[in-house]
């Protein structure tokens, strides 16, 4: 792809009519059936262990080819739609080649267990299930109707989101094992034994008020150091706000943000079931507050962060600046004096001029850790 192309898509919205929308269904519905093909083919090497044990390997396989089926057609239509024909023909050869992968038998036999593993199959199935649910929602109750599905920006979280997923092991190796090697001194058995043994509802509930402390006063501090914040700001340079957005965190940022929040679940010692539960219910929380909806939810604002709070957080209008910091309970926002919910909705979303992140997933990897040009003083 040349450079002309990449900072095409890199930078603008897709736009609906002469078979655009179609191309890109019949392209993206291809890729994903070639990658789930793949992971049917090799997967000892692609597929998560604890998900592959669960998989119904005809239903997959009647998805499957329903998928390319889809992909087939709109590559169809775009190919007599659109004048620029290769397009639609790129998304037919691929929706072809997944067939071809996957006319074989899909089998669900056990397979050789691996200590490395790319998970392929949990960035698919995470990327359905949440267009699946948050595209129709964005498209039903729109906050900005004008705002396209694919708007200016949307390639570069979208490799933002693939690289969270797929390096979902290599993030634990970074987060969990030092967590616990710097912590395994002071862990209690009897504290262990007593948090666990709590029902799971109240275990649920002391995770936010503790998790959602320690992230508050992190979020806080990545807004007010400046060498936190050239990393923060990768998050904030998203200029629309929707449930793809969320995505756009920096590698340095997750790390620590995984790091501090699994501290409180490993020293507290509440139990898996319990910790799984708060991840799941977080990580869709996470995406659900970047979403571009218009949802207000008037008494339970002040309760649990909404999309309302957290865009304000994103805002870059003056009054917003520094404005909520809870991931969760804006009751800590109430306590510290950072809250901020006018009557009207933000505008404007972005960094301030002051701060001025590059376009591009590579580029902004490497933003933080590129020295700063110092300003000259006038004679």
């Amino acid at each position: 792809m040349t450079n002309l192309l990449r900072k095409h898509l890199e930078d603008q919205p897709l736009n609906y009519g002469h078979g655009k929308i179609s191309a890109f269904i019949a392209i993206s519905f291809g890729l994903l059936a070639c990658l789930t093909a793949f992971c049917f083919l090799f997967p000892n090497l692609l597929t998560m262990p604890e998900l592959r044990s669960v998989y119904n390997p005809l239903l997959i396989k009647v998805l499957l080819f329903s998928g390319i089926g889809v992909g087939f057609i709109a590559g169809l239509c775009s190919v007599f739609r659109n004048p620029n024909r290769l397009w639609g023909l790129s998304g037919i050869f691929l929706n072809t080649c997944a067939a071809l992968l996957a006319s074989g038998q899909i089998e669900g036999s056990p397979y050789e267990a691996r200590n490395v593993y790319a998970g392929l199959d949990y960035f698919i199935l995470t990327l359905l299930v949440l267009a699946l649910v948050f595209i129709p929602m964005e498209r039903m109750f729109a906050k900005y109707q004008q705002q396209k599905i694919l708007r200016k920006g949307w390639v570069t979280d979208l490799k933002y989101f693939m690289f969270s997923h797929l390096g979902i092991q290599l993030l634990a190796f970074f987060t969990i094992i030092p967590a616990q090697v710097l912590f395994n001194q002071w862990i209690n058995p009897r504290l262990h034994q007593l948090v666990s043994s709590q029902p799971l509802a109240l275990q649920f509930l002391e995770i936010l008020l503790v998790v959602d402390f320690f992230s508050y006063w992190i979020h806080r501090s990545m807004h007010k150091v400046p060498r936190l914040w050239r990393i923060h700001a990768v998050h904030h340079s998203s200029l629309q706000m929707d449930w793809l957005a969320s995505s756009r965190v920096h590698v340095a940022e997750l790390i620590l943000n995984r790091f501090v929040g699994y501290i409180p679940l490993l020293f507290l010692g509440f139990s898996p079931a319990a910790t799984y539960a708060y991840l799941i219910f977080i990580s869709f929380h996470a995406i659900f507050i970047h979403a571009n909806v218009r949802f207000r939810f008037p008494y339970l604002r002040w309760m649990i962060a909404t999309p309302e709070f957290h865009h304000w957080h994103h805002s870059s209008e003056d009054e917003a600046l520094d404005k909520n910091f809870a991931a969760f309970l804006p009751i800590y926002d109430v306590i510290f004096k950072t809250a901020h919910m006018p009557a009207h909705l933000p505008q404007r979303y972005g960094t301030t001029p002051s701060t001025k992140v590059p376009e591009g997933f590579v580029d902004q990897l490497i933003y933080p850790f590129k020295k700063r040009k110092k300003k000259k003083a006038a004679p």
